[in-house]
Parts: structure tokens; C-alpha cells; sequence
């Protein structure tokens, strides 16, 4: 099919295709692939996005959407036949409303751009990640991203007020409202969020802000047993009132790893515990929160609730610690080929679950390295494992040690970074197939002609 069907409706400029498409590449950690499309196009415009769903409905032309591209589970990936829509120029924050505390955004929008524009207002867009300086709103609307501070603030899904979205057939569907509260039959939006580009192409959003915290404390926490983890989160959340904005646990070979002279990343505590933890608590009367938070840990300390503890003692401090769980890239460095997982189990089980990984994982022939951590407090616990080749036995053997025992324990294949293709066999451990078919008939509802997306979830 000839790219010259959308000529009329985009400027050459936001055109790529032929050999100009090898510029481009399926994922930031993969830029060394080209990326395989039919072609790629800029939209600029809710508008224009709705022109070339058009024209693909009416061509029946798959199409894969592309925002910051730093997904996990395959979501991006193409096979060649496809229309690439790339968000890129959809980056414009339209509005910051104080009063409302809302901020009106184009879907390409960079998340980091979000936080600082939100802080020049003295807000506080809470969603926060490792990525955030090349993910776009857009992407972590449809994986409905999580991240650091989902134990205080929730998923995207309790951060997006409105949503402007395009369907397959190119209809526009707008939601925008600045209000917390409309009960007005079916929530619409919630349809598009965390459905990873298959029912719909998010072009705006209205983001919910919160006051900006002025007080930002930190620590790292040393234990030696996993109970203890669980009785200081109890403890921690309920002596802070309100303020536990953040709460990760690190195995300690990870942390070990994480904080390897290699990277010049020196360690806040010893190498001398089984599990480190690191908080954060968000408050407003920094002399105030800074003294009982250090009272807080003092008395843990007291009652050997804990073994060991460092607080920072200034906000380069706190990004030093948070450099130390944010920078995935030590572990990956040393790793010849990577395999993630992004696991949820309930809070209580996971010092055993994850113990009995490392002991299994140990035994498969071609795993190398294996590290854990996470956002222990939401359940989120994640698995990067280096292995020797990309064989799909290895594969596959890696993810069954993984995933094998979820489903008994209610747990789930992916806590926030979705189902992609990489994810697809295992739905059915963590959804009912009543679920599925649900999820199907929602689907083919939308989507009838099955071009957006396609091969991703099922």
C-alpha cells in the first residue's frame, strides 16, 4: 500500500518511510534495529491521528502507536506491514489549572516535563519512575504505569481526570473534564487506560495534581529477615500518619550489584543484611517531619524492629539514594542477554516466593545473574535475570520458574507494565476465562477489524 494516501492529510515532514525508517527503531534499548514498517507518521493534532485512522479502517491497515518506547513486554514491536504512529509532536502541555490543580496535555508529552512543569506552579504530578526522562503520558496512560509512589498516590488509572482518544474507525472520543467525581453511567476513560494501544490511541489527557510536599525524607533500612520487612511497613505507615509515600525493598545481592565500586555508586549501608529497604515520606513542616522521622527509626531501632538505618541528611542525599533503586542499568550492564518480569503476589508471601525463585532460577542451565527487587508495599516485585543466549527454551524455562505459583497465590504476570506479546501465553494464570472473554468481546467491539495493536494481549 503506498504511503502517498496520507500526502493529504500530513506534511511530507511528518512522513518517514523506505530506507529513512532505519533511523528509527522499535525500542530505546534495541536502537540498533531498525525499525520494520510499512511507514512511520508524526501526527500533530487529535485531528490528524483521526485522518489516518481513517484511511487505515477503510484500507484495513494495522497500526502499532509509539510514544517514548521504553515498554517491556513487547508493545512497540512490529513485524513490517504495519503503519507506525509516532506521538513525538503531540507534546504540548495546553494547560496548567491551579485552581482545579489539573494540567491539560498532549499525549507525547515526556513525564519529566510533567513533573517540572507541575513544580514551577508548586504541584506535584506524583507518578514517578526510572524512565520518566523518555517516557510520554500517552504510553504510561495505556500500560496504566505505576512505579515509585503507588503505596500514597495509586496507579495512572487514579492520576487521569479526562482522556481525548481516536478509535480503530476514527472516531474521536472526548472526555475531558477537570472533575474527581462523575458518576454519570459507564467511565469511559478507564477503557483506554492500561489497554496498551488496543482499543484506542490516547491523544490528551487531564492529569490530577497535588500539592507539592515541602519536606522529602529518605533512608535505607537494613533487615536480615523477611517478617521483619513486613511488621516495619505496618509500623512505618501507621507512625507517619499519611506521609509513607514510598517503600522498596532490594535483595542484597541486587543491592550489592546496584552499588558496585564498577559504577562509582557508593552504598549507603554495609553489606552485612539480607534485605534493604528504602523509604520515603512527602510532607509539609520540613524541621518537623525531618524530626519524627528520625524518631521513627531511632524507636525501631530501639525495639530491634530493624537492624541498621542511614538517613539522608539533604536532598542530594535522598537523589543519591533513589540513583541507587532508579538506575536499572547496573544490573543490566554485566549481563550479556536480559530477561524482566514485573510480578504481583500478595505482601506476606513474597520473602518465600522470591527465595524459593532465587533457589530455582540458581539451577536452570544458562542463567547467570539473577536479581529482585521492588515496590514491596503495592506487592510489585521485580526479576531481571541475565542468561548466556536467546534461545525460546531458556525462555520459556525462565518464565515458567517465574510465573509457576502465581495463580494459586492470586497473584499476577504483570503489576504495571502490561501483557505486550511477551505475556500473551500467560493470561490465563492471572485472568479468569471468563475474563478473557470478556476482554475479547470488548475488543472486537472496538476494534473490529482487529488493526490496532495486533498480536498484543491475545
Amino acid at each position: 500500500m503506498s504511503v502517498t494516501l496520507f500526502d493529504k492529510i500530513l506534511d511530507r515532514s511528518q512522513i518517514i518511510s523506505g530506507k529513512d525508517l532505519e533511523t528509527r527503531y522499535h525500542h530505546i534499548w534495541h536502537m540498533d534495529q531498525p525499525l520494520n514498517a510499512m511507514c512511520l507518521l508524526m501526527p500533530a493534532s487529535t485531528q490528524e491521528v483521526s485522518s489516518i485512522m481513517k484511511i487505515c479502517f477503510k484500507n484495513d491497515l494495522p497500526v502499532v502507536v509509539h510514544g517514548g518506547l521504553t515498554n517491556l513486554v513487547g508493545s512497540t514491536e512490529t513485524t513490517g506491514n504495519e503503519v507506525v504512529i509516532s506521538t513525538e509532536r503531540l507534546n504540548k502541555i495546553e494547560e496548567i489549572d491551579s485552581s482545579s490543580r489539573t494540567m491539560t496535555v498532549q499525549s507525547g508529552v515526556i513525564l519529566e516535563h510533567v513533573h517540572d512543569a507541575a513544580a514551577s506552579v508548586d504541584l506535584l504530578f506524583p507518578l514517578n519512575f526510572g524512565a520518566r526522562g523518555s517516557a510520554q503520558i500517552g504510553g504510561v496512560i495505556s500500560t496504566n504505569a505505576g512505579g515509585l509512589r503507588v503505596l500514597k498516590y495509586g496507579m495512572t488509572r487514579q492520576l487521569i481526570l479526562g482522556i481525548e482518544a481516536v478509535t480503530a474507525d476514527g472516531t474521536i472520543i472526548s472526555s475531558m473534564k477537570k472533575i474527581i467525581k462523575d458518576n454519570s453511567a459507564y467511565d469511559i476513560k478507564q477503557l483506554f487506560i492500561g489497554s496498551e494501544g488496543t482499543l484506542g490511541i490516547v491523544t490528551k489527557a487531564i492529569l490530577k495534581l497535588e500539592e507539592a510536599p515541602s519536606s522529602r525524607n529518605a533512608a535505607y533500612i537494613g533487615f536480615n529477615h523477611y517478617d521483619n520487612v513486613v511488621s516495619f511497613l505496618k509500623y512505618i505507615d501507621a507512625h507517619l500518619a499519611g506521609k509513607l509515600s514510598g517503600f522498596e525493598l532490594i535483595w542484597r545481592n541486587s543491592y550489592e550489584q546496584m552499588t558496585s565500586v564498577s559504577h562509582a555508586v557508593r552504598p549507603p549501608l554495609p553489606y552485612d543484611y539480607n534485605y534493604y529497604v528504602l523509604i520515603e515520606a512527602l510532607g509539609s513542616h520540613p524541621q518537623n517531619d525531618h524530626a519524627e522521622f528520625q524518631i521513627l527509626l531511632e524507636k525501631a531501632l530501639e525495639k530491634e524492629q530493624i537492624l541498621d538505618a542511614v538517613m539522608a541528611q539533604s536532598p542530594s542525599d535522598v537523589e543519591w539514594f533513589f540513583r541507587i533503586r532508579e538506575d536499572v542499568n547496573n544490573l543490566v550492564d554485566f549481563m550479556k542477554h536480559d530477561q524482566h518480569f514485573d510480578i504481583s503476589l500478595p505482601i506476606p508471601l513474597i520473602g518465600d516466593y522470591i527465595g524459593d525463585r532465587y533457589e530455582s532460577l540458581a539451577q536452570i542451565e544458562g542463567v547467570e545473574q539473577i536479581y529482585a527487587f521492588g515496590h514491596v508495599a503495592d506487592g510489585n516485585i521485580h526479576f531481571m535475570i541475565g542468561k548466556t543466549h536467546l534461545g525460546l527454551d531458556l525462555k520459556k524455562e525462565i518464565d515458567h520458574c517465574i510465573y509457576d505459583g502465581l495463580k494459586e497465590i492470586g497473584g499476577s504476570v504483570s503489576a504495571e507494565h502490561g501483557i505486550g506479546t511477551h505475556k500473551k501465553d500467560y493470561l490465563n494464570l492471572c485472568r479468569t476465562p471468563e475474563e478473557i472473554i470478556l476482554m475479547k468481546s470488548l475488543k472486537s467491539s472496538m476494534d473490529p477489524k482487529g488493526l490496532l495493536n495486533p498480536g498484543k494481549i491475545f
